[in-house]
This record gives structure tokens, sequence and C-alpha cells, in this order.
């Protein structure tokens, strides 16, 4: 793992260089080793944290976030379950700080078991995310390779502070080869709808999702991360039963409510905007005023 430090002296060691293409300036920093098991503000809830928020940066296809702390009775939690959108395949993951030991790889065939045991519809893999993943472990796997589908990621995450995410500015063309354009011209047609409640709304593309501004200004009383085949809308809206009856009555593909951030997670394709519209349209409604301060829904 790598974290760019905060702060430079003018050794060799720390050296920097500035580089200028257009209007974005890039500076080289060396960088440092840092391991989350001996770190005193970063845990291993945290790497969960992040890897639930994007699962993209596990590198093993366009995952959707099932569960989190899945109770496994008798067997404690899983830490996180993901399942491939566009097939049967679930991938049961347990995360390790430091290096990987006997009790983890034990865990993590045990949760995998478990799961596939309980729901034999579906494909199941097991992964194990490490710091440190010893030749040892490796051996393991080529002896279960055949056996258990068992993958193993050695866990490098770059760290910048949580602000720095709505300064990462992306544009148009990044998005579209990250996702979609489709997807993407997808988000325009929600904007034509936000534009209904406030003229002054405009996306804004950063690296993690496209945000909305007003004013020049952060407004996100949505935000959106566009996929591949499809737009995942998330609605800053304290939970309710009136909001999640309306989205279960309307069969909308609703993941599960992020309790952390206040908002619901709703994957639409480009063909349900224009199908749900007026219900999308009450939605973002609620979620302007409540972002807005306006007590009063409907």
């Amino acid at each position: 793992m790598t974290k760019i430090p905060k702060s430079h002296n003018n050794s060799k060691e720390n050296s920097t260089l500035s580089l200028s293409a257009g209007e974005t300036t890039y500076q080289y920093v060396k960088h440092q080793k840092l391991l989350l098991k001996t770190h005193p503000d970063f845990n291993e809830k945290w790497v969960q944290e992040k890897i639930a928020e994007d699962p993209s940066i596990l590198e093993i296809g366009e995952l959707i976030l099932k569960d989190q702390e899945r109770n496994q009775p008798g067997a404690g939690r899983l830490d996180l379950l993901f399942q491939d959108p566009d097939s049967n395949l679930r991938y049961e993951v347990e995360i390790q700080l430091g290096k990987t030991d006997e009790s983890h790889i034990f865990r993590t065939i045990e949760y995998w078991d478990l799961e596939r045991r309980r729901y034999p519809q579906y494909d199941h893999v097991a992964v194990l995310i490490a710091e440190d993943i010893t030749s040892r472990f490796l051996n393991v796997i080529g002896l279960l390779n055949g056996i258990i589908p068992l993958v193993a990621i050695h866990q490098r995450l770059g760290l910048a502070p949580e602000e720095e995410e709505e300064r990462e500015v992306a544009d148009r063309t990044y998005w579209e080869k990250r996702s979609s354009k489709t997807t993407v011209f997808t988000a325009d047609e929600v904007l034509r709808l936000m534009k209904t409640l406030d003229q002054a709304l405009e996306l804004k593309y950063n690296k993690f999702y496209i945000s909305v501004s007003k004013d020049n200004r952060p407004f996100n009383f949505v935000i959106f991360r566009p996929k591949k085949t499809s737009l995942r809308l998330e609605p800053k809206l304290k939970k309710s039963e009136e909001v999640e009856i309306m989205l279960d009555s309307a069969g909308l593909d609703v993941l599960e409510y992020d309790t952390r951030n206040q908002r619901y997670r709703i994957r639409f394709s480009k063909d349900e905007i224009q199908k749900h519209e007026r219900l999308l349209k009450e939605i973002l409604g609620r979620a302007y005023r409540e972002f807005n301060g306006d007590s009063s829904i409907g």
C-alpha cells in the first residue's frame, strides 16, 4: 500500500518534480509503504467500507454489493458479499490486515462453503484480501486448485483525505471510458428531470462519482455512479417505509441502503429512466427539499 505524504522536505528522497499539461499540474513524489495492521488511524473496517463503496478496485469484474458483515450462524460474520449482475456468480470476501494466516484461510473457505450450501442456485468464489500474501498460502491455493474456487488479492490501496474525493476532478470522457457513453447519457436524462426542480443544477465529473453542483458549489442531494450497463443513482434521503414501498412497488433494482451516508442506491438502465420518470421526479424532489432544509415533503 502506498501513501502520498502530506509534506515534503528538500532531501533527495522526497524530491518533487512538477509537470504541467494544459491547466493540470502533476507532481512526482516518492511513495511510502504503509501497513494498515499497525496504523493508528486506518483499520480493517475502513478497508471494508472503501471496497464496499467501490468494488471495482478489486479488479475482478463489475460487481454489486449484496451484503456487508453478513451473519453466518455459528461461524461469525462474512466481511463482504458481492454478486456479478450479469451472471449467477457470487463472491464471498474476507479481509485481513498483515500476513495471511491459517485462521483467515480457514474462515474464508468456511464462509464460502456455508453460502454455497444456503444458496446452491448461485456459483460461489472465495476471496481473501490481505496486505501480505505469503508463499505458503500460494502453495495452499495450488493444492486446492480444481476443488475450491479461491482467489487471493494483494491489498494495495492508495490513501487520500476524504475531502480529496470531490477534488479529484475528471471529465465526461473519463466516465465514458470507465463506464459507457450510454450510461453517462442516462445521467444527462436524470439531469433533465432535476432541472425541473432547479435550473441552476449541473453535473460535475469527479474521479469516484458524478456529483451535482449549484452555482459552482457542491450540491449533492444525489450522486451518480455509472457502470457498463446501468446507472446507479444515490439520492440522499432518510430511510423511510414510505419511500421503500414506492421503490418496491415500481419493481426497481434497489441495493442495500447506505446508512452511513443516508443514501438510497438504485440501479437504472437507460429505458427505465423514461419508464419510471414520474417516480424518479418524486424521489429527486424529496431528496432536493430534504437536502435544502425544506421539511415539507410532497
